[in-house]
């Protein structure tokens, strides 16, 4: 347990498409690197898209990525581990710009943790979310639903990509394809779970708690609202330190089913 917080900086958008907070993500992720900026949580929400990591199969998809395209959906290809999966409104998205080492011995610990947010999280509306080993993500009830996805890229010890919560999602989109490539499964949200409406606000004042209570972080600076509201080059925030020692260079990547390059 950590003794002291780490600083590090929030920025909470309403939503954001998902090409800006890609690239949004890739500045990011090079100013850690370079020690210009400190560890950094990114929340949102996306408007509605497919994104396919790096061990998608066509027939995840039914191999109908174009006819995913015709009914009105962007599609991505993106770096992070995994297979396909849905974004879209109701749906909280974290993405965690992290120096690594400062906080976990390794990737599969750092996964643990993400998962412990979400768990904490689900926990404030009477939700026991859960784990289940080899696929990483939050679960529920006897017959497994996955309620929060998770996939990440670790290059030069810096963390990109990350979770995304089903708070009051759509869920039909999810029904197009095979859900992080995993035949079978099913995919649910709080307010399915609850038969109600769920204040995403509130969802997410509680990640940020927890998220702060699981890493040992302190927020030492905070945006919140807006689709852009801050300038995401800014270069003027306080270096939170170097990335530690960690395999620089090497890019890792896990996601739902766990994968290493």
């Amino acid at each position: 347990m950590k003794t002291m917080a780490s600083p590090a900086v929030l920025l909470n958008y309403d939503r954001l498409d998902y090409a800006s907070a890609w690239d949004l993500q890739h500045r990011l992720v090079e100013e850690r690197v370079a020690a210009r900026r400190p560890d950094t949580l990114v929340l949102l929400e996306h408007g509605p898209v497919y994104t396919i990591g790096r061990r998608g199969q066509e027939a995840h998809w039914r191999g109908d990525e174009a006819g995913l395209r015709t009914a009105g959906y962007p599609v991505y290809r993106v770096e992070r581990g995994g297979s396909v999966t849905y974004h879209g409104p109701g749906q909280i998205v974290g993405y965690p710009i992290l120096a690594l080492a400062r906080f976990c011995p390794g990737p599969k610990a750092y996964m643990r943790h993400l998962e412990e947010v979400l768990v904490r999280t689900l926990a404030g509306w009477g939700i026991e979310g859960r784990r289940i080993e080899k696929f990483p993500g939050v679960w529920v009830g006897e017959e497994p639903a996955k309620i929060a996805a998770m996939g990440v890229r670790i290059v030069q010890g810096v963390t990109m990509h990350g979770f995304a919560l089903n708070v009051t999602v759509e869920l039909e989109p999810f029904h197009r394809i095979i859900p992080c490539g995993i035949v079978g499964c099913r995919v649910t949200s709080m307010a399915a779970l609850l038969g109600a409406p769920v204040d995403g606000g509130l969802v997410r004042r509680r990640i940020i708690e927890q998220f702060a209570d699981v890493f040992g972080i302190a927020w030492s600076e905070r945006s919140d609202g807006g689709a852009l509201a801050v300038d995401p080059t800014d270069e003027g925030l306080t270096p939170a330190g170097g990335s530690g020692a960690w395999e620089a260079g090497v890019a890792k990547y896990l996601s739902c089913g766990e994968e290493r390059t």
